[in-house]
């Protein structure tokens, strides 16, 4: 039996899902469907170009201890590969170095857009556009409504119509319980220049106002000097590198034309741009079977995460791993999977000159999700809730909570019945209230990061991969993607370090001048806040009846 929706109780039910611009509507309604499985003006400067500036002063006796340091040296920093999305609803100073969507798509020389992603507004993307040059524009959207009686598909469709340089592109979905999941957009610019833009928003007002929200963008890519018709397929290129990063993006395309011609317009397209300039890996996933033995030069989910983190340097200091999600599906009444194929996946790493296998000790892992405290006193109250999804209804799902809880962590970090933080200072990130729907994995240890991912990825096997089975096989059910960064991509010798309200460092004095820096900025507040032994996670299929801030409580309909 399927289980009844949730909705807000509001004075004014047409409050829900207002976006920008004055123009209503209802919140999509798959943002209610169970994911564990569901039922049948000018050139933007990416992080890279610019350098270290401002500096600020913070510090930890957490395992993140001294992760801000303060500089002299800013021709040899870099600012974050990452940047958080605008919040409407904060301060101006918690909002230093953000990006909006019309940052993004509001250059007048874009000339077209490929947009990927779970949730479309159509209406609310248009708008983003420069507003002289948005109907010249060509847009073509990915969804993955397969089905033609769906009624997102439907309303796609309705608002397609009334754009005639808008074409709607269906993924091909093989798996049951897949979902069209990945958030990335391809620009293509008049000024002969290409530019990749991966994120964790759906394409929908409320995910661009006030949740916290994560983007990377590559620099602007220029056309190749000498085009050639083989230059996706360079042998072994460095795990890394541009030219990594442009195969495994292709390969990515080209999973979407398994079954129908979908994207060969823009992988043909892609093939003619130089990506040299782009430092990060690509992590996907695309639905199927796969076999993580075989020649194929991309991998994909866990596999592919593991197969990059065996060039990424890693210190010999005992770690964590933060794993911060928006959804965690239901993984198995142990913890096997969750142990033995993901988190083993993500514990790899290259050691240092003379350190062997064993002189590397085991990550500790956390995992952060929010409590029902700290959605209802999020920015939109138990709204947001809608889009931040867990389970604990089966005797598996039970057992599920059971092995996670000692590894639970709070978004908000100031419960007063989590676990006590001491005497450490607070790191503030100004995102405590903007509930999360970003998706985060880092990576951490002594006094620095060694490796960070943003990704559409939650915590589940159908974005990561089942565990493979005695032939090799893993099976993927949706389609994901993200970016992986670690220092030395940056600069030879490179620290990376956790910058917070701002995409830029402050070293403090004595702290690693002899070495490039790069910032990465984080979303949430440090040290993290462990849940108290009466703590659960947010569930959207139960009820809560005390009101949050807004004065709504959250029932069944």
């Amino acid at each position: 039996m399927e289980r009844p929706r949730k909705r807000p109780v509001v004075q004014d039910e047409h409050e829900v899902g207002v976006v920008d611009g004055g123009n209503a509507s209802l919140t999509p309604t798959s943002l209610n469907r169970p994911i564990s499985p569901p039922p049948k003006r000018q050139r933007q400067l990416s992080p890279h170009d610019k350098s270290e500036t401002d500096q600020n002063k913070s510090s930890s006796k957490s395992p993140w201890a001294n992760l801000i340091t303060k500089t002299d040296q800013p021709s040899r920093n870099f600012r974050s590969p990452f940047q958080l999305t605008r919040i409407r609803g904060l301060p101006e100073s918690s909002n230093i170095d953000t990006v909006s969507l019309t940052d993004i798509l509001g250059d007048p020389l874009i000339s077209e857009c490929w947009e990927f992603n779970y949730l479309h507004d159509i209406d609310f993307l248009m708008r983003a556009f420069d507003k002289d040059v948005r109907h010249l524009v060509k847009v073509h959207v990915v969804h993955g409504f397969w089905k033609r009686g769906d009624a997102n598909r439907l309303s796609l469709q309705a608002q397609a119509s009334r754009y005639p340089n808008v074409a709607l592109h269906a993924a091909f979905l093989p798996e049951m319980f897949g979902t069209h999941h990945s958030k990335m957009m391809v620009l293509l610019r008049h000024d002969g220049t290409a530019q990749i833009v991966i994120h964790t928003a759906n394409m929908i007002a409320r995910d661009w106002t006030n949740m916290t929200q994560a983007v990377w963008r590559s620099p602007l890519l220029p056309l190749l000097h000498t085009p050639s018709t083989n230059q996706d397929t360079v042998p072994e290129p460095r795990i890394g590198s541009g030219e990594k990063f442009k195969i495994d993006l292709l390969n990515y395309l080209r999973a979407y034309d398994k079954q129908r011609s979908t994207c060969r317009q823009i992988v043909d397209e892609l093939r003619r741009y130089d990506f040299s300039a782009i430092r990060g890996s690509l992590i996907a996933s695309v639905p199927g079977r796969h076999n993580i033995y075989d020649d194929s030069p991309t991998r994909w989910g866990w596999a592919a995460m593991k197969q990059a983190l065996k060039v990424v340097p890693i210190q010999p200091a005992a770690a964590e791993i933060a794993v911060q999600v928006s959804s965690i599906a239901t993984l198995g009444p142990t913890d096997n999977w969750l142990k033995n194929t993901f988190f083993s996946s993500l514990s790899g790493g290259m050691r240092g000159p003379g350190l062997s296998l064993g002189s590397v000790s085991k990550p500790a892992f956390k995992v952060m999700f929010p409590t029902p405290d700290e959605i209802r006193k999020s920015l939109d109250g138990y709204v947001s809730g809608g889009s931040i999804h867990t389970k604990i209804q089966s005797a598996q799902q039970v057992k599920q909570l059971q092995y996670l809880k000692p590894m639970l962590c709070h978004w908000a970090n100031d419960s007063e019945d989590g676990a006590e933080l001491g005497d450490a200072p607070i790191n503030e990130a100004g995102r405590q209230r903007a509930a999360p729907h970003i998706k985060t994995y880092i990576r951490y240890a002594d006094k620095s990061i060694d490796w960070a991912l943003v990704t559409s990825a939650n915590l589940s096997k159908q974005a990561w991969g089942e565990a493979a089975n005695g032939a090799g096989e893993m099976r993927i059910s949706s389609y994901e993607i993200g970016v992986l960064v670690w220092p030395s991509l940056f600069a030879k010798d490179a620290v990376m370090r956790a910058s917070f309200l701002k995409d830029e460092l402050e070293l403090e004095d004595g702290e690693q001048k002899d070495k490039p820096a790069v910032a990465l900025r984080l979303p949430y507040n440090l040290p993290l806040q462990r849940y108290g032994p009466r703590e659960r996670p947010w569930v959207a299929s139960e009820e809560y009846r005390t009101p949050d801030w807004k004065g709504e409580v959250w029932v069944r309909e």
